[in-house]
């Protein structure tokens, strides 16, 4: 019987460990997965990190261990074996004086890893349009924003630049914008409705489906054609202890989805579960194996020319 979405994915088999994620993406007769919402940073970094989240910082608000705790090394070996084709090295500064140095290093991360993104950031600063134009002189595809961490507004005039650099060159930003896990003054729909009003061409790319305020991102998704969701911890157990998905949304996420507008995104090492747990959640809403195509691997195929 040919897949209509309506009802379970066929096929797809919904791992419970990490061994069986080939065997969920194979049956659906993907080359493997794309992950678009992954993390790699200086180790010195990468420690903060990890200890920012073992304390649940005020941006945190939960207990969050860390699942894996590995080095570089080990957790792109470990992305290979569950076949994770394309990821990113998403870095993301806190304050004023980091973000080209941070470019410096994942862009060489990603020069020297294979399937990886190369990947950028950037902070609301006076150099800040020259170090992005930098970045993608240096061939960066993918950059990252955190209005939370940053506690920055995405519509800050020291930003104006960089938005108008990277809607002119369509590369897309990951930008956690939404409220979840802990609000901030300038996260939020309102605040992210503002800059697209600003830089409506801008390639942007809501982190965790814009959580909690999951209706009123997916409206900017069908308001604005170039902007997409990931997935990033969404329909997992652990997310939705705090901000469950409407069900009342289900159908509008699967249109988004079959449009290539949903990416596959898993936070991954910073996750308090196994990676199998964010793929077995998305095919436990049974919106078809078509839908399971373009969010693992389709729409990042066709965003990144992947090929």
């Amino acid at each position: 019987m040919a897949d209509d979405g309506t009802g379970p994915a066929e096929h797809a088999r919904p791992p419970v460990e990490d061994a069986g994620v080939p065997e969920f993406w194979r049956p659906l007769g993907l080359p493997g997965l794309a992950d678009v919402h992954t993390h790699f940073l200086p180790p010195r970094m990468l420690r903060k990190v990890w200890a920012y989240f073992d304390a649940a910082g005020p941006l945190v608000g939960t207990e969050w261990p860390i699942r894996y705790r590995w080095d570089d090394a080990a957790r792109v070996a470990h992305l290979r074996r569950l076949g994770v084709r394309m990821f990113s090295a998403l870095a993301y500064p806190h304050r004023p004086g980091m973000a080209e140095s941070l470019n410096a290093w994942t862009l060489d991360f990603a020069a020297r890893t294979p399937g990886c993104l190369p990947s950028a950031t950037f902070f609301p600063e006076p150099a800040a349009a020259r170090y992005v134009a930098d970045a993608l002189a240096a061939g960066a595809r993918v950059f990252k924003v955190h209005v939370q961490v940053g506690g920055f507004a995405p519509t800050d005039p020291a930003l104006d630049a960089v938005w108008g650099l990277l809607a002119e060159a369509g590369v897309p930003v990951v930008v956690h914008a939404g409220h979840a896990p802990v609000g901030t003054a300038h996260t939020g729909p309102e605040s992210f409705a503002a800059l697209l009003a600003r830089h409506p061409g801008l390639a942007a790319i809501v982190a965790h489906l814009g959580a909690p305020d999951y209706a009123a991102f997916l409206g900017l998704a069908e308001r604005y054609a170039h902007v997409r969701l990931d997935t990033t911890m969404a329909f997992t157990s652990f997310f939705d202890r705090f901000v469950p998905f409407p069900a009342a949304e289900l159908p509008r996420l699967r249109e988004l989805g079959l449009a290539g507008k949903v990416l596959l995104g898993s936070d991954f090492p910073n996750i308090p579960y196994p990676y199998a747990e964010q793929l077995s959640a998305l095919a436990r809403l049974d919106l078809g194996d078509d839908w399971l195509r373009a969010v693992c691997w389709d729409a990042a195929a066709a965003l990144f020319d992947l090929g």
